[in-house]
């Protein structure tokens, strides 16, 4: 087994910053962004209060193009994540709540008042890098992924099937045979299907607004395959398409 590692997503930069806008840790997961965290952090602490003082609530999302800024407030510590617009939320949130309980207990350990005083402390940001690498990373077999991905590239062959998507059990893309501005608007579409996985419901079938089919499934707890058909097909002959899918990747994860 291997670690899937954020070399391989579409995370840019991170940054924690106190309620002040004072940055005390800023790491670049790609080249795409080369961000000074002194600059990013006391601006989007500004435009947070802009924000509450205008409509009464701070904003969590700013979408710039192919990309996106998302903060979280976690407490006295804030996360902002940029990233590309087509990364799922509720993953981000996720590997934030891994991190900022690690940074909390470790703050609380140390009785450091993080709104008082930066932070120069090794051992901190040793925890924060050990703690990123867990929380935005989990457990595949390398050799199985790339054998369904490959498999899942001939199905668009297929007259009958418009779209494909594959993503992990949280949401996160990883492999679509849409473009990535297109793919941004569809996930919007279709955001509910993660938000409401709960380990039983395995199986959907619904239309999209313009009445192609869309039809998903989960596997294993591991992955979850979505298939967009013309409105045209059969609801029978896409439903057969699904399960071979299904049990074609089935049969390559446990060989």
């Amino acid at each position: 087994m291997n670690k899937r590692t954020y070399d391989n997503t579409n995370i840019h930069n991170l940054y924690i910053f106190n309620r002040s806008g004072i940055c005390f840790y800023g790491k670049n997961f790609t080249d795409y962004f080369q961000v000074e965290k002194n600059l990013v952090s006391p601006f989007i602490t500004a435009l947070m209060c802009f924000s509450k003082e205008m409509i009464g609530k701070k904003f969590k999302t700013i979408e710039m193009g192919d990309v996106k800024f998302v903060i979280f407030e976690k407490g006295a510590l804030n996360y902002n994540i940029l990233c590309n617009t087509i990364e799922n939320d509720i993953f981000l949130e996720e590997a934030v709540n891994k991190i900022n309980k690690q940074l909390t207990t470790y703050l609380r350990k140390k009785k450091i008042d993080i709104n008082e005083k930066i932070v120069y402390d090794g051992i901190f940001n040793d925890i924060i890098e050990e703690t990123i690498e867990e929380a935005f990373s989990n457990d595949f077999n390398l050799k199985n992924e790339k054998q369904i991905i490959e498999y899942l590239k001939k199905l668009i062959l297929i007259d009958e099937v418009d779209g494909l998507i594959l993503l992990t059990d949280r949401g996160k893309v990883l492999y679509s045979s849409y473009n990535k501005v297109y793919l941004k608007n569809f996930l919007k579409e279709v955001e509910f299907r993660v938000k409401i996985y709960n380990n039983s419901l395995l199986k959907l079938f619904y239309t999209f607004k313009d009445k192609r089919f869309i039809f998903s499934e989960y596997v294993q707890n591991k992955y979850f395959i979505i298939l967009v058909f013309n409105s045209y097909i059969r609801f029978g002959v896409a439903d057969h398409y699904l399960t071979q899918v299904v049990n074609s990747v089935k049969n390559l994860l446990s060989s």
